[in-house]
């Protein structure tokens, strides 16, 4: 690996290749021999490609976290014979990193909720109370009653702002009707991002957890192709940009929060462990 490095004219210390293994951007190399210490272990070509990869990439992000997304995406799309399963989820653990990225997940998530659940007749101070509750209770890793009733009380302000809705007793729903955003959908997504949040702060993510997360990942992602054309073309007005097709740059950047709201979802609702079956 460091003669791989110099040859592409990196110059590259054992010790940076130690620590790219501990925290998953690496797998450890497979041993040689039956003695201890006999040879030393190698790397496979696939991993060798991977370094030299990861070497072009970390002057545009310096940072481990960011730098492990490169091999989590890897394995989502390529598979095990590039990045296999326990080099993975030492990739998710180290981008999910500190108490800085969950808080960051959570507020991304918040916002993203907000751009398809906005009212234009919701006041500013209900939009701010919805990302501030969304990301707070979710973040914190649990959804009790009194949090889910604070939290559905947040969101019904921006989906049904009591100034249009209070006195005709409609429910609102957005989007397509084969997919519709409800309040109870959201609702179980701040469920299922909550239970993910703990599970990952707990590290208590199994190899068999994350394949899951990745069998209902492409499945979800093969679904949606199929689907988005048409949604699409029949979603207009505010949510007419949400179905839009996305980069490669941005389905990368997207990859840690995918995954964690699999993670959640696989713990906490019937329908995705439903979709994991048939994912099977």
């Amino acid at each position: 690996m460091i003669e791989d490095a110099h040859a592409a004219g990196f110059d590259i210390q054992k010790r940076t290749v130690t620590g790219w293994i501990a925290r998953g951007l690496l797998d450890r190399p497979r041993r040689r021999g039956a003695g201890r210490g006999s040879f030393p272990g190698l790397h496979s070509e696939n991993q060798r490609k991977l370094f030299l990869l990861l070497l072009t990439k970390r002057e545009e992000m310096p940072k481990l976290p960011a730098l492990a997304v490169i091999p989590l995406t890897i394995w989502l799309w390529w598979g095990d014979e590039w990045v296999p399963r326990r080099q993975a989820l030492k990739a998710l653990t180290t981008w999910f990193g500190d108490g800085a990225r969950s808080r960051e997940v959570c507020q991304e998530a918040a916002r993203g909720l907000l751009q398809q659940l906005d009212h234009p007749m919701a006041s500013d101070t209900a939009r701010n109370r919805l990302v501030r509750t969304f990301t707070e209770i979710s973040y914190r890793g649990a959804m009790s009653e009194t949090a889910r009733a604070e939290l559905e009380t947040a969101v019904r302000e921006v989906f049904e702002p009591p100034s249009v809705f209070k006195t005709t007793g409609m429910v609102r729903a957005v989007g397509p009707h084969t997919l519709p955003l409800t309040i109870e959908a959201v609702l179980g997504r701040a469920s299922a991002l909550a239970a993910a949040v703990q599970t990952l702060r707990g590290k208590h993510v199994t190899e068999e957890l994350l394949g899951r997360a990745k069998a209902l990942y492409q499945q979800s992602k093969r679904e949606y192709a199929e689907l988005r054309p048409a949604l699409a073309a029949h979603t207009s007005g505010p949510l007419s940009g949400i179905f839009s097709e996305r980069t490669v740059e941005e389905e990368v950047s997207s990859v840690g929060n995918d995954l964690v709201l699999g993670i959640g979802l696989l713990l906490t609702s019937p329908r995705a462990q439903a979709e994991f079956s048939r994912a099977l």
